[in-house]
C-alpha cells in the first residue's frame, strides 16, 4: 500500500475500488455500460473515479453506483462534494496526486486522515 494523493475529504468514510479516470462524457457512458453488464452477470466490481473538474453533471448517470470520487480541483463547498455527501460517497477534493505511472484500473482506497483531510492509497503495489 502506497500513498499517492492527498486532499480534502467530503465524508469521514473509507472507500475501496478500481480507479477509473473520467475525462469525457464518453468515459461516463463506457462506465455506465460496464455497470449494466455487471448487473446482467450478477457481478460487482466497486469503482472509484478520478476527475479533473468538479463536474457533478458529468457524473450524474453513474454517481449512485460509485464507491468514491477523487477530484483534482474543488473544495468541500463544491457542488460535487455536497452531492457525494448526500449520496454517502466519500470524495477527495482538490487532490494532489504524486504518482508517475498510469492509475487507470488500479485498485485504490480513499482514507480519512486528520480533520478534513484524506489520502488516496494505491493497493496494487
Amino acid at each position: 500500500m502506497k500513498q499517492i494523493g492527498e486532499g480534502l475529504i467530503s465524508l469521514n468514510k473509507s472507500a475501496e475500488g478500481i480507479l477509473r479516470v473520467i475525462t469525457s462524457i464518453q468515459d461516463v457512458l463506457t462506465l455506465l455500460k460496464e455497470f449494466k453488464a455487471e448487473e446482467e452477470q450478477a457481478t460487482t466490481d466497486p469503482k472509484i473515479v478520478l476527475v479533473e473538474d468538479a463536474g457533478t453533471t458529468t457524473l450524474a448517470p453513474v454517481l449512485s453506483r460509485l464507491q468514491g470520487v477523487v477530484c483534482t480541483s474543488g473544495a468541500l463547498g463544491s457542488h460535487l462534494a455536497i452531492v457525494t455527501r448526500e449520496f454517502g460517497i466519500p470524495a477527495l477534493m482538490g487532490t494532489k496526486i504524486n504518482y508517475e505511472d498510469e492509475l487507470a484500473n488500479q485498485r485504490v482506497r480513499i482514507e480519512p486522515s486528520e480533520g478534513n483531510s484524506g489520502v488516496l492509497l494505491l493497493l496494487d503495489e
